[in-house]
């Protein structure tokens, strides 16, 4: 009996995991036979300008072909987060097997169904297809110059290229517009054309891809400057720094010389006068903790995806790269523990198991949260971005059964390897008093400024990835985005070491949280860019986009700077570490 639930437990944790990998959706093999069935997926319709609103092709009137229905089930847990719908066209397609035009089905046009397909047309409603995973995009219908007679697209015009035994090109043409009249049958008809391509297999998705908006001499420039911020940035600080600390070290060693009656006498002041306070533990070291190891995890999450995205092609896939995504950040769940655990335990924590809860779902409560709140938007549109009960629950159950039990191992191995405070100063007892300082130094202001380097070095590149997820373009330059993560944790590493210097040095030993905020408030200024984006690049518009927008929005820039503020802070404590091990404490 024993031994049979273990198997069936086994089974169920494979069977989570192995959903979350990206696997080909539908024709697994790309390859086909002569006169073999090809099928004609029907995904999704909804306003162009929206790109979020979706709903099922079959959500308006259209008919279906005569062939017997496929069933269709989501394959990987990517599809169904992000509304894919497939559903059977119903059309005879075989491989390499031409098709003269033909009437597939026909509509009785009812006074409802004109009004919905007039409510597509005025609202420039696309749909998209899919045949061999390949996307195809066509136009429900068109208006008049006065607007005032609609007409509907009734003739599907596919031209196939293929190569040996596998397809690499599709092309659609809308042809025979039929006017919207009550009362009216309309005959819906295809015609499929086959030709010989010289495409390569693994190149059938370049004609997709956007090389001139991507590689436009403006990115490139983009990164070349922000490369040439970050060697100024980082000699600037160096210098600062070094000839600074130099300084520091040389008059402390003076000190050090005096007698006691000296020392009194003269004008004692800097960073060194805090060394009994500045590894003081943080106030709210719980949640402190809990968003420095959520921080790392999201940053090794990035960089793991965008290496796996750079080696796989992910973009040729439905759904592979949200699936990555989160199997990815399952996978890493340990570091998160560990980092958290371990800070948790140096600055004195007991309620180690609470802090490993928190830590665990700090990020997925944020994410589901917001997804929850949007699905009731979505359910009542009726659109396809509503999430099923059934996906609900496998999200849930990795939560529970993946991420939890590895997040338990990283925080006891943080614990017992690395909890230890071992400081290379002592902590008083009593807290020093902060003396006053002028306003620029106050932490408040440090805040508001730090991250406003950090976004200059990234904000260009905000611009591309926002018009690929919220346009219809495709991003496929994740070289471009490594060398951004790479120059904005740079950029963020020297700006919260600068901040804190100064801080420092004004005898405010309040650096664990300033350190942070500094290096988070970068997404304060990316969710204000994404207003600006909003408003002024985009022409969305309707409740369930903005919702979808502005939600998702801020859970990405609530992930940015928590990944901000947790690169911010390990550097800085290495930092800090590092100055009060070189200098002599009494």
């Amino acid at each position: 009996m024993g031994s049979s639930r273990w198997k069936v437990a086994v089974a169920a944790f494979l069977a989570i995991v192995g959903s979350l990998l990206p696997v080909d959706a539908d024709e697994h093999e790309h390859t086909y036979t002569d006169k073999e069935e090809v099928v004609l997926w029907m995904n999704t319709v909804g306003p162009y300008h929206n790109r979020q609103e979706t709903y099922k092709y079959f959500s308006l009137p259209f008919c279906v072909g005569s062939k017997k229905t496929i069933s269709h089930y989501h394959e990987t847990l990517g599809e169904a987060l992000q509304g894919v719908e497939l559903e059977f066209s119903g059309l005879d397609i075989k491989f390499k097997e031409e098709v003269m035009q033909t009437t597939y089905c026909e509509i009785d046009l009812d006074k409802p169904k004109q009004d919905a397909f007039v409510y597509a047309i005025k609202n420039h409603y696309w749909y998209q297809m899919y045949i061999d995973d390949l996307p195809i995009w066509g136009i429900v219908g068109e208006a008049d110059e006065n607007g005032e007679e609609h007409y509907l697209w009734t003739y599907k015009k596919l031209e196939i290229g293929y190569n040996d035994n596998r397809i690499v090109d599709v092309n659609l043409t809308s042809e025979s517009k039929v006017k919207l009249m009550p009362n009216t049958r309309i005959a819906m008809s295809y015609s499929v054309k086959w030709k010989k391509s010289d495409v390569k297999f693994e190149d059938r998705f370049d004609k997709y891809l956007d090389p001139s908006f991507f590689q436009h001499r403006i990115h490139w420039f983009s990164i070349f400057n922000s490369f040439m911020m970050v060697i100024f940035l980082v000699g600037l600080v160096s210098m600062i720094l070094m000839r600074t600390l130099r300084k520091d070290y040389a008059r402390y060693s003076k000190e050090e010389e005096m007698d006691d009656m000296d020392r009194d006498l003269g004008d004692e002041y800097g960073w060194k006068q805090v060394h009994g306070d500045v590894f003081r533990p943080s106030s709210h070291p719980l949640i402190f903790s809990s968003l420095i190891g959520s921080g790392c995890q999201i940053f090794s999450v990035s960089f793991i995806v965008i290496i796996v995205a750079m080696v796989e092609d992910l973009y040729t896939e439905r759904g592979s790269m949200l699936s990555t995504a989160i199997f990815v950040y399952a996978a890493t769940s340990p570091v998160n523990g560990y980092f958290g655990g371990s800070l948790y335990a140096k600055q004195g924590g007991r309620r180690w198991i609470k802090q490993m809860f928190i830590g665990a779902f700090l990020i997925p409560a944020m994410v589901c949260g917001t997804a929850f709140f949007i699905n009731f938007i979505a359910i009542y549109y009726h659109a396809s971005r509503a999430i099923p009960f059934g996906t609900m629950v496998a999200v849930c159950c990795i939560c529970f059964f993946v991420i939890l039990p590895l997040n338990l191992v990283g925080t006891i191995l943080g614990r017992n390897l690395s909890g230890q405070p071992n400081f290379p100063c002592r902590v008083n007892a009593v807290p020093r008093p902060i003396p006053e300082k002028k306003w620029f130094m106050e932490p408040a202001v440090i805040v508001c400024l730090g991250g406003i380097l950090p976004f200059g070095s990234i904000f260009i590149e905000m611009y591309f990835i926002f018009t690929s997820f919220w346009a219809y373009k495709i991003y496929y330059v994740y070289g471009f985005m490594m060398l951004v993560l790479v120059i904005l944790c740079i950029v963020t590493v020297c700006v919260t070491i600068v901040c804190t210097y100064f801080l420092l040095n004004a005898e405010d030993y309040r650096w664990q949280w300033t350190s942070f905020l500094s290096a988070a408030s970068t997404a304060v200024y990316v969710y204000m860019y994404s207003f600006y984006y909003y408003f002024f690049k985009t022409k969305m518009y309707g409740l369930f986009q903005t919702s979808f927008y502005f939600g998702y929005m801020a859970v990405f820039s609530t992930a940015l700077g928590i990944m901000c503020g947790a690169v911010g802070y390990m550097g800085t404590s290495a930092f800090v570490r590092k100055i009060y091990t070189n200098v002599k404490i009494d």
